[in-house]
């Protein structure tokens, strides 16, 4: 069957997420509750928050971010458009690449699928260069191959400097 087809069986993805305007803590956790309300989705980890500087634009508030675990029977393009409509219902507003925003998520991996389209790339092009992706992808997943190389090891491999855990603050999860 094709990875772009309804999965019959759970597939572990994981996302990386980002805010840093309004109540960025709690915007987070909003769109973790609200993807795990999505049917087909279960989130089943959750890092730590990491402040971090802008990337790209640098004129704009401090993000933080956190990344997930999640299973999923939805095909990827399923699961990009859950994450596309959360951000919407969470105020997102898209003026400027890279700009400010109440909430970005972004598929990282989905499985081992590798996927090149318009709208969808995975593993996400980008994630092995950026600290504010990595540093909390291998907080949940150290061990988690990525192109060969674990992801502890290439959080390891890139500039972390404008990127420190929030040890005091916590996304409020509503599970225990």
């Amino acid at each position: 069957m094709s990875p772009l087809k309804q999965a019959a069986t759970a597939q572990t993805a994981f996302l990386g997420l980002g805010s840093n305007l309004g109540d960025r803590a709690a915007l987070l956790a909003q769109a973790l509750a609200r993807l795990d309300g999505t049917s087909g989705i279960r989130v089943v980890a959750i890092s730590s928050l990491y402040a971090t500087a802008p990337v790209g634009v640098e004129d704009q508030p401090e993000f933080f971010n956190a990344a997930a675990e999640i299973r999923t029977t939805l095909t990827p393009r399923e699961l990009l458009a859950a994450c596309l409509r959360v951000e919407t219902e969470l105020g997102r507003v898209r003026l400027a690449r890279w700009g400010p925003r109440t909430i970005d998520i972004d598929i990282l991996l989905f499985g081992d699928l590798r996927l090149s389209e318009d709208a969808i790339t995975l593993p996400h092009p980008r994630m092995r260069e950026r600290a504010f992706v990595l540093a909390p992808l291998a907080e949940i997943a150290p061990g988690l191959a990525i192109d060969g190389k674990a992801a502890a090891e290439w959080a390891a491999s890139v500039d972390g400097s404008g990127v420190r855990r929030m040890d005091n603050l916590k996304i409020g999860w509503p599970r225990t």
